[in-house]
């Protein structure tokens, strides 16, 4: 393992067990923990988005805040789903957050999950094509978004502008060298897995699979990760990829963990249903630091990946959420060879 970082949904409630009763504390509290990860020696501060839902859903804003107060952590999401987004649009919103940040910003992308409205996306004003799906068409604006963060020259400049031109055909601005290389994909089955490798986009395996083979979750994790980097090998990219696997991680070193977290020690597996088939989702880990450094050193998508993204519960607030991370930092992750 050489990375460790939090995901965060930012979650917000208006209630009165809630340390985050809003979406501008969800934010502002998202940009402080940012700053704590650092702090801590982190090396990640990620953000889940969703639209139509008290939590994150405007990711560059916050990543180019969170940019502006911290020097050294990477930025990213996990992830963006596309069929919402407008792929220039968006290029030019990630190259500004990329350059406000120093080229710091790590983002996974994918073709979403069940959100809370029917087909949300149209509301955005996206359509799939005649005879396409909503997954047809995320990849489309995927490939779209891919070819603009180039750099490459695409658009016929006017021969009269308002203010001179360079040469050529006009990309789109502003640019941030490198981006390319660090979008990812949120991959929830084998073959997810591969068709990334073969885009040439880094892997960041899904906090649930949506398939189920019978062998627990990390050991399904793992076989996709296999794929993934076998696939990598047979395209030829001329770069090693990264690999990302999300965990709820509690050391239990406080008597308010114990009491939050002490009924998950028995945590085990879950499998359900979504988007009607079978899907596997992963255990929580909870637990004193000896036992949980036991079996996360048995979980073999860790140690497959090279980035470990701590889920934290945010509603609990940034001071409980930087001691999540901090604990994980301090009592297990020396032992599970980070750095």
């Amino acid at each position: 393992m050489k990375k460790i970082g939090f995901l965060s949904f930012g979650h917000w409630s208006d209630s009165p067990h809630s340390m985050v009763r809003s979406g501008a504390d969800s934010l502002l509290q998202s940009i402080e923990l940012a700053v704590a990860a650092e702090e801590l020696g982190a090396d990640g501060a990620y953000f889940r988005v969703h639209h139509f839902a008290q939590q994150l859903a405007s990711p560059f804003p916050l990543l180019a805040a969170a940019g502006a107060r911290t020097s050294r952590i990477e930025l990213g999401t996990g992830v963006i789903d596309m069929r919402y987004e407008n792929p220039l649009y968006m290029a030019e919103d990630a190259a500004a957050a990329d350059l406000i940040s120093g080229g710091r910003l790590q983002l996974g992308i994918s073709r979403g999950s069940p959100e809370q409205v029917i087909d949300g996306f149209r509301y955005f004003g996206h359509e799939p094509a005649e005879g396409t799906t909503d997954a047809d068409m995320a990849r489309e604006h995927t490939a779209a978004f891919l070819d603009a963060i180039r750099g490459e020259g695409f658009a016929r400049p006017n021969p009269r502008p308002m203010f001179p031109n360079p040469p050529g055909l006009l990309r789109i601005e502003p640019h941030s060298p490198g981006l390319r290389d660090r979008i990812w994909w949120g991959a929830g089955s084998r073959a997810t897995a591969e068709w990334t490798a073969r885009q040439g986009m880094n892997l960041m395996s899904s906090t649930l699979l949506t398939e189920d083979t019978g062998v627990p979750f990390h050991q399904l994790q793992a076989e996709q990760i296999r794929i993934f980097r076998d696939a990598w090998a047979e395209a030829g990219h001329d770069r090693e990829p990264r690999v990302s696997v999300s965990r709820s991680v509690f050391p239990i070193v406080s008597d308010l963990d114990k009491q939050l977290f002490w009924r998950e020690r028995h945590s085990t597996d879950q499998v359900g249903h979504l988007d009607g088939g079978n899907a596997r989702f992963g255990r929580t880990y909870a637990g004193e630091p000896d036992k949980l450094v036991d079996e996360l050193a048995e979980d073999e998508a860790i140690a497959a990946a090279d980035t470990l993204l701590l889920t934290v519960p945010t509603q609990l607030g940034v001071d409980y959420n930087a001691h999540v991370v901090e604990s994980v930092l301090t009592h297990l992750a020396p032992e599970l060879g980070w750095r």
